[in-house]
C-alpha cells in the first residue's frame, strides 16, 4: 500500500489540505483482521468476459483482488445483477470466493444508465441473502463503482459494519475531459458519488492522483484515503521465451505465428471496449497520418483492434470500421472481437507496441498487462497511466490527444527498433512491480485499519459484547430486527429486508 504521508497534490488539487494522510496501519496484533467480505459489483458481472458490453478492467481488479485475498484466508462474496435467468443464484468463482447472482430488473436489455433505477431491488436481495445467515456473516463491504457504492452504504447502515468503497472511474473526472461527441455523465451520477464518498469509512484509490482527484472534486476526508496500485497476473501475463538467451523476441515471433501475423510486420496493438473515452478512433487516425508520411510502411504493417463497443460506443457500433474505410486504411486494421484472458497474451506478445490513447483512465491495466508480456506502450498521459508506463524506459506517454504525435510515436518504434527491444525488456522488468499479491496484501491492510476504527475491542465495562461510535458511551451489538434505522428513506428501501 503506497502511503499518502508527505505526499503534496500537485497545481491541481486542492490547496487546502497541504498533504494527504493515508489510514493509520492498525497494531501487527490487531484482532480485526476481516474474516468474510461482501463484494459489491451492480453493474458488470466478474464472470463477463473483459471488452464486451460494460466488462473491461474493473472486472479484471474485482476476480484477481477476490482469489488473492481468498488465499490469504479472506473469503469473498461478489455480489452482482442477475442478466440471465438460466444463472444459478450462486456460482463459486474460485476456492473462497462465491459469486451470488441478484435478481433486479430486466436480465437483457438493460443498459448502465438504468441501473439506478433497480437498486431498490439490488439492495433488496442483498438483505434477504445477508437474512439468511447470522448477523455478523459478513465483516466489512467492499463496494466497486459509485452503483455499488450507494448500496454499500445503505447495507453498512444496516449491518453495522464498515463500508470500503473503489470509485475505479470519477464523474467530474471524466466530464474534464470529453472525447469529441461523447455523452457527459449526468448530474445525478455526481450527486451519488459524492454521497458515497462522504459515507464510506475507506476509500482506495489507484494512485496518489486518483487520491488528489478524490479530494480536489469530491472534498473527501483524506484521513479515509488509502492508495493501492492494481495488481496483474504474472503467473498469465509474462513473456514467452524459449531459452534463456533468446530474451523477449523469439515470444514474439511465437505468437505472430501462432496469430498468422506477419513475422517482420509493424504491429500497433488496440485492446479495449470501443467507445469514445478509450480513444480507439485516435489510432486510426494516427496510422492513417503515418501512412500518408510515409507510404513505404503500408507495406509491414497490421494493426488488430481487439474489444467490442460498449457505452456511447453501442449507438453506432461499426463506426469504426467506417472510419477505417473513410482512411482509406481498411486494408492495414484487423477487427478483432474480445478475447479471454489467457489468449489475450497471445496478441499482446505478437505486438510491436500497445497504443492506449485514452481520455481518463483510473490506472490501465491493459497497459500493465501488456508490458508484463514484454510489450511496450504508447499511452496517454491521463490518469493513472503515467504510473502503469515508465514515460522513456517502458514506453512513451503523450501529451494531448492529436493523432500526429501518435504517429509520429509509431514512426519512432518503427525507425529504432534496438530502442524498441530495449524498452521491451524494461517493460517486463517494470510489470514485475505490480503483483496481485502485494495488492491484496495492502487491500487487506486498508480492511483492517476499517475495522479498527469501526470496531474497538470489546468495553470491559460492559456485561456484553458491544461496539462504541468512537463519539460517546458504548452501545449493544444489535440484531438486525433490533438497529434503529436512521431515516425513512432507508425505511423504504430496507423494508422487509
Amino acid at each position: 500500500m503506497t502511503r499518502l504521508n508527505g505526499w503534496r497534490p500537485g497545481r491541481d488539487a486542492t490547496r487546502r489540505i497541504p498533504t494527504l494522510l493515508g489510514p493509520p496501519r492498525p497494531p501487527a496484533a490487531a484482532p480485526f483482521r476481516p474474516r468474510r467480505v461482501a463484494m459489491l459489483s451492480v453493474h458488470t458481472s466478474p464472470l463477463h468476459q473483459p471488452g464486451t458490453g460494460d466488462a473491461g478492467g474493473m472486472n479484471v481488479y474485482i476476480v484477481e483482488l477476490a482469489k488473492r485475498l481468498a488465499a490469504i484466508d479472506i473469503e469473498v462474496e461478489i455480489f452482482t445483477r442477475a442478466t440471465s435467468a438460466a444463472l444459478p443464484p450462486s456460482v463459486e468463482l474460485a476456492p473462497g470466493v462465491l459469486v451470488r447472482h441478484v435478481a433486479a430488473g430486466p436480465y437483457e436489455g438493460l443498459a448502465k444508465e438504468n441501473l439506478p433505477a433497480q437498486l431498490c431491488a439490488f439492495t433488496h436481495g442483498v438483505m434477504r441473502t445477508w437474512a439468511d445467515h447470522r448477523p455478523d456473516h459478513y465483516d466489512l463491504i467492499h463496494s466497486h463503482y459509485w452503483l455499488s457504492g450507494h448500496v454499500g452504504r445503505l447495507a453498512a447502515h444496516r449491518w453495522g459494519v464498515p463500508l470500503v468503497h473503489t470509485m475505479h472511474t470519477m464523474a467530474k473526472v471524466k466530464n474534464a475531459s470529453l472525447a469529441e461527441g461523447d455523452t457527459p455523465e449526468p448530474a445525478s451520477r455526481v450527486s451519488g458519488e459524492t454521497q458515497v464518498v462522504e459515507s464510506a469509512h475507506r476509500l482506495i484509490a489507484n494512485t496518489g492522483k486518483e487520491a488528489a482527484e478524490l479530494l480536489h472534486h469530491y472534498d473527501a476526508d483524506p484521513r479515509r484515503v488509502a492508495v493501492v496500485h492494481p495488481g496483474v497476473n504474472l503467473d498469465r501475463f509474462r513473456p514467452e521465451v524459449a531459452t534463456a538467451e533468446s530474451g523477449v523476441e523469439a515470444g514474439r515471433m511465437a505468437a505472430r505465428a501462432r496469430l498468422g501475423l506477419p513475422r517482420d510486420a509493424l504491429i500497433p496493438l488496440f485492446v479495449g471496449r470501443i467507445q469514445p473515452l478509450k480513444a480507439p478512433d485516435l489510432l486510426l487516425r494516427a496510422v492513417a497520418r503515418l501512412l500518408q508520411e510515409r507510404p513505404g510502411l503500408r507495406e509491414r504493417i497490421v494493426v488488430p483492434v481487439v474489444g467490442g463497443p460498449s457505452g456511447s460506443g453501442l449507438t453506432e457500433p461499426e463506426g469504426l470500421q467506417k472510419l477505417a474505410a473513410c482512411l482509406g486504411i481498411s486494408d492495414v486494421v484487423l477487427f478483432h472481437p474480445p478475447v479471454a484472458q489467457d489468449h489475450l497474451t497471445d496478441w499482446y506478445r505478437a505486438a510491436s507496441v500497445l497504443v492506449m490513447p485514452s481520455y481518463s483512465e483510473s490506472f490501465g491495466l491493459v497497459a500493465v498487462e501488456a508490458q508484463a508480456c514484454g510489450t511496450p506502450v504508447i499511452a496517454a498521459e491521463v490518469g493513472g497511466l503515467p504510473v502503469a508506463v515508465r514515460d522513456g524506459v517502458s514506453g512513451v506517454l503523450v501529451p494531448g490527444h492529436q493523432p500526429a504525435d501518435y504517429a509520429r510515436a509509431l514512426s519512432d518504434f518503427a525507425d529504432t527498433p534496438m530502442r524498441a527491444a530495449r524498452m521491451a525488456e524494461a517493460a517486463v522488468v517494470h510489470a514485475r512491480s505490480f503483483g496481485w499479491p502485494s495488492a491484496a496484501a495492502a487491500t487487506a491492510d486498508v480492511y483492517r485499519a476499517a475495522l479498527h476504527d469501526r470496531r474497538p475491542p470489546p468495553c470491559a465495562a460492559c456485561p456484553r459484547d458491544v461496539v462504541t461510535s468512537g463519539e460517546g458511551p458504548c452501545l449493544p451489538r444489535l440484531l438486525p430486527s433490533e438497529r434503529p434505522v436512521g431515516h425513512s428513506s432507508l425505511d423504504r428501501l430496507l423494508g422487509g429486508a
